[in-house]
């Protein structure tokens, strides 16, 4: 018998209507997954403006209602679901490199439907189960925010292992990410400025421990010299600008280095003055391996209300249009939509 469920259509130009959409069987190795919450991000922003016959949503949890032939995880599983359906076989693989695969099946929510339906089929080694007891919501940070945050910092350890110091460009969500990824692994001592020109995610930022700096009234070099550090051992580079890139490696020590997180605008540079004489690197930092949940799920655990301040705004699937709304608008952090579950 077929089965039906309700599934956001993104039609263009902003526009979002509904249809019903058959409700997929898992076939050997998949789950298939009742959607509990997916948080919104800014890269659906094409899908939201240009349409798509694919159900976006690629930050999503819930929990496993069938599982297919070949796999091991119980139904009543919950848990966070990876973007890439990574192929486990090839050398970026086998090196753990699972967010780099040279033979990706699949991008959850882009290439095939995501967390916006009530139901998606997920491949089995992309489901990362969580205890029960933690929050379906709070266990999306574990994705976008907590996930591609902690990556860009790794990234740059590897430029400067022995980071005092850290400039992020954006407060947006993965801006906010980067930053409590930062005061986690590096120490909550560490000096983090944070750029940006919306008054509300500044002040969040600022509620995480960071040192904001609006960009709109104060001049980056002289508040970091009002702080006593002229220069940064590391920034990541959240926004896509190529203003901010480039302000970020004016203001790098030696040795120091640039993780563009945000895709967007390019940055050109002067190989021997940005680089050679300095020992500068621009790196990019692509998502994250799926191993690293489980770190991060450990700090999620023991850090629930810190990275909880991150999410701002929770709403029924049915408000999705205006949480887009909202979400663009700028004053929020994360916004996350769920299905049919009641809050405390």
């Amino acid at each position: 018998m077929t089965r039906w469920m309700n599934a956001p259509h993104f039609e263009g130009n902003g526009t979002i209507g509904w249809r019903q959409r058959e409700v997929p069987d898992p076939g050997p190795g998949q789950l298939l997954v009742k959607v509990a919450a997916n948080a919104l991000c800014g890269s659906d922003r094409h899908q939201y403006l240009h349409g798509t016959d694919t159900v976006p949503g690629h930050e999503a949890t819930g929990t496993v209602v069938e599982a297919g032939p070949g796999t091991s995880t119980p139904v009543g599983t919950p848990g966070a679901i990876f973007l890439m359906d990574f192929c486990g076989e090839c050398r970026n693989c086998r090196m753990g490199k699972t967010d780099l695969c040279l033979a990706k099946r699949a991008d959850m929510g882009f290439t095939h439907d995501g967390g916006y339906g009530e139901y998606m089929v997920v491949s089995e080694s992309i489901f990362f189960p969580v205890s029960p007891e933690t929050s379906l919501v709070d266990a999306t940070l574990l994705l976008d925010v907590m996930g591609t945050g902690g990556h860009a910092i790794d990234r740059a350890m590897l430029v400067h292992p022995d980071i005092r110091s850290v400039l992020v460009g954006g407060a947006g969500p993965i801006g906010l990410g980067v930053l409590a990824m930062a005061k986690t692994i590096l120490g909550h001592d560490i000096p983090v400025f944070i750029t940006d020109m919306v008054p509300y995610r500044l002040d969040l930022a600022a509620k995480l421990g960071g040192l904001p700096i609006n960009l709109g009234t104060h001049d980056l070099g002289e508040t970091l010299n009002a702080h006593d550090i002229p220069l940064v051992d590391v920034a990541v580079d959240t926004s896509g600008r190529s203003v901010a890139r480039r302000a970020a490696l004016d203001v790098l020590g030696k040795p120091g280095g640039l993780v563009c997180v945000g895709h967007g605008e390019s940055i050109t540079l002067d190989v021997s003055r940005d680089l050679i004489s300095q020992e500068h690197a621009v790196l990019g930092s692509e998502y994250f391996p799926f191993a690293d949940i489980a770190a991060n799920n450990e700090r999620l655990q023991q850090n629930p209300d810190y990275f909880r301040q991150i999410i701002t705004h929770v709403m029924d699937i049915e408000s999705l249009p205006g949480a887009y709304e909202q979400f663009f608008g700028g004053n929020t952090g994360k916004v996350v939509v769920t299905h049919d579950i009641h809050l405390a």
